[in-house]
């Protein structure tokens, strides 16, 4: 029996959305990540970017466990002495930018590579309710229902 390997003209891409709202956040990236590369799919091919587009919105009410909201902090350095920086997960997710949360997730679970990054090309993530990706028909994803452990709605 042959290992079945998939071409490139056999991709076919489909389009997900899923709503953030009250989902844990690494429950989430995980489940993300396994619809980019494709390993949901039965015709999985590791070589090649046969996983779909995802689009997330609501990204700025996603939900943490435990006291991370608080205590899971980000550090950078500028580059001068004593330029250590720190950003609280409240503070990211209260921020500009909190869809940016979701998204580095995502890429922290995704194999690091020309292909990882190719494969990231495929996650749209939007703070807000609404997206510019109604043209594509996407079909909704239901997180939430997979797990009870996925939602949280204390």
């Amino acid at each position: 029996m042959k290992t079945y390997s998939m071409k490139a003209s056999e991709i076919d891409k489909k389009w997900y959305v899923v709503d953030a709202t009250d989902l844990v956040l690494g429950r989430l990236a995980s489940i993300i990540s396994m619809y980019l590369r494709g390993k949901h799919k039965p015709s999985y091919t590791a070589h090649m970017d046969c996983g779909d587009n995802i689009i997330v919105i609501n990204a700025e009410k996603i939900r943490l466990t435990g006291k991370k909201l608080d205590d899971k902090k980000f550090y950078w350095h500028t580059g001068h002495p004593g330029g250590i920086k720190e950003r609280t997960m409240k503070q990211l997710l209260g921020g500009k930018y909190p869809e940016r949360v979701i998204t580095k997730a995502v890429e922290r679970i995704i194999t690091r590579g020309p292909l990882g990054r190719q494969q990231m090309t495929g996650l749209k993530v939007y703070a807000g309710a609404t997206h510019p990706h109604e043209a594509q028909t996407p079909q909704v994803l239901d997180v939430a229902s997979m797990n009870p452990k996925n939602k949280r709605s204390d």
